[in-house]
């Protein structure tokens, strides 16, 4: 556990300084959000976070592969390496679409060329935890599901990504439910405690906390589609990682025991986790489609700004937003390995909470949102 905390406090520390550095780099060639209709923030914001955020990342892996414990897997040390890189070619596709906003089309093939790179590597689905016990489908058709997952949860991610803080506040709650379930199953089950899972989400999640006081309302500096996609992608690609280092068999099922949801957590967590990005995502696509417009088409009816138009303020629309994907991501991990009534009861009683904050009248009026 050492370790960890060491990896998340150096990716820490390198995100929060280079994101001034990232900044100022941004502002010398423009790379820029411009204020447009759709948009929260009034005044033009540097991007490039993403880039202090790879930074960040880098720096963890380093360190850990510097380490007796993490350092002496190889097998952690490849698949970390494969996810960073692919990490890399996705943060350049964001760093040009920051600097030429790319075509949909254009954007899409960079993703997929960051996600073919992880899966040749050897980043994929081994295997599927079902209720009747486990499945293994072809290398093949588990490469082309684990694309899939890779690429709907990249854009999820980058579809949460309009309010100051949002995205980085909702990955870092995501990284570091997915580290403690990976971590604590470990040790009860008497695994070895070196994954490739818990090494990415502890570095991600420091790296996402070094450029929260940077993004949080207001920000300074924008994360930008090389921040957006780029952690998308490296918190799904992590979660992924854990089932070609886990052993299927060693965590037993009992269908309707208390044994079953532990073993289904590697497939429902990662959905738990991106479980509000999913579903922004999924309305975005039903009611964009159904006006006759394109799924790539931006508009102001995002779930955070549904929230603004209840009249939430903006750090409060961000806040209630972190508090329903710890409830979902948190709740998750906590009925899954300690299933029982006080467990549950306390999961009720956390949901009553959220659905009150969420729906009570806000502390000021309400302000209309145009839709665009």
């Amino acid at each position: 556990m050492r370790e960890y905390l060491l990896v998340l406090f150096v990716a820490m520390a390198t995100t929060f300084l280079l994101t001034g550095v990232a900044r100022k780099i941004a502002l010398r060639y423009g790379a820029v959000a411009k204020v447009r209709a759709r948009d929260v923030h009034k005044v033009p914001i540097p991007y490039f976070g993403g880039v202090s955020i790879l930074a960040g990342l880098i720096a963890g892996y380093a360190v850990a592969s510097s380490l007796p414990f993490l350092g002496d897997s190889l097998q952690v040390a490849h698949d970390a390496r494969a996810i960073l890189i692919g990490g890399v070619v996705i943060c350049a596709v964001g760093v040009i679409d920051d600097l030429y906003e790319l075509d949909p089309i254009t954007k899409l093939a960079g993703m997929v060329l960051a996600v073919g790179v992880m899966i040749v590597q050897g980043i994929q689905l081994y295997w599927l935890p079902l209720p009747g016990g486990v499945i293994s489908p072809p290398p093949a058709q588990l490469a082309v599901i684990t694309a899939g997952i890779l690429l709907v949860s990249t854009n999820a991610v980058n579809f949460i990504d309009g309010l100051d803080g949002l995205a980085a506040g909702v990955t870092t709650i995501g990284a570091t439910a997915f580290f403690i379930y990976s971590y604590v199953l470990n040790v009860v089950q008497n695994l070895d405690r070196a994954t490739t899972s818990a090494l990415i989400t502890v570095a991600l999640a420091g790296a996402c906390l070094g450029f929260l006081p940077h993004n949080f309302f207001p920000a300074r500096v924008f994360m930008g589609d090389s921040g957006a996609l780029l952690i998308g992608l490296m918190l799904t690609a992590s979660t992924i990682s854990l089932t070609g280092q886990m052993d299927p068999n060693a965590v037993p099922y009992e269908v309707g025991g208390s044994s079953l949801l532990p073993a289904l957590l590697p497939l429902v967590l990662p959905i738990a986790v991106l479980a509000l990005p999913a579903l922004d995502l999924t309305m975005a696509y039903v009611r964009r489609t159904k006006a006759g417009r394109s799924p790539f088409a931006a508009d102001k009816m995002h779930l955070h700004h549904r929230l603004m138009q209840r009249g939430h303020s903006h750090r409060r629309a961000v806040l209630l937003m972190y508090l329903w994907t710890a409830l979902i991501a948190y709740g998750v991990v906590v009925l899954g390995l300690i299933l029982s009534w006080w467990t549950a009861l306390l999961v009720l009683a956390i949901t009553v909470t959220a659905i009150l904050l969420t729906t009570g009248l806000p502390h000021r009026a309400a302000k209309p949102l145009a839709k665009v």
